[in-house]
């Protein structure tokens, strides 16, 4: 179904402000944008919308409307590289296995996901079994949660840089830090979303 150049107009304008926002602009937000009379007109452009199959709507929220482009597109299929260990660094697993994440989650750059396992995590809320977001990258900021590779073995921990020194710090007050000099440890990316499954 074709769009007029306005209606184009009022579907770019929706999506925008979702991708910007992360939500829909309200009727009257759009009735205001375009300089139009009435919230009627706002619900013509919107109704012509929906069945062109360009929108979809929640009519229970006043921010329901939803580009289907955006939901097309909300769903990002990352690589499962194996599993984890948040404990004792264990031997990450390749896999050729897929996992599909939000689009919310990633930002610029390659990423992929972990498995989770080990419990030495679990007071900054990672937990056994969780599947780990990484953006692949080989540095990091003191401070952040890191993939790193020590002696070909892999483990999340927190990264805290010292003056002769890095220390890989567990989330669990049982656990003791790993204490490694620099050249022992490669940084394989920054941990940027978890997804959990009840």
């Amino acid at each position: 179904m074709a769009l007029t150049k306005k209606q184009k107009d009022v579907l770019d304008y929706i999506t925008d402000f979702y991708t910007e926002n992360g939500f829909a602009p309200t009727q009257k937000e759009i009735m205001e944008h375009f300089g139009l009379k009435s919230l009627g007109s706002v619900q013509d452009y919107i109704k012509y919308l929906m069945q062109g199959d360009y929108l979809v709507n929640d009519p229970h929220s006043v921010r329901g409307l939803m580009p289907k482009k955006i939901n097309q597109e909300a769903i990002l299929e990352l690589p499962l590289l194996g599993s984890i260990a948040a404990g004792t660094p264990i031997e990450a697993i390749e896999t050729t296995d897929t996992i599909n994440v939000p689009a919310s989650m990633i930002s610029k750059g390659s990423h992929y996901a972990l498995k989770v396992k080990g419990e030495s995590m679990i007071e900054a809320g990672i937990l056994n079994g969780d599947i780990a977001i990484i953006k692949h990258q080989n540095d990091a900021d003191h401070g952040q949660i890191v993939v790193a590779v020590i002696n070909d073995e892999t483990t999340l921990k927190t990264l805290f840089k010292k003056s002769k020194q890095l220390e890989l710090h567990p989330a669990n007050s049982k656990m003791k830090p790993i204490l490694i000099k620099d050249k022992e440890c490669e940084i394989r990316g920054i941990l940027v979303g978890l997804i959990r499954t009840y």
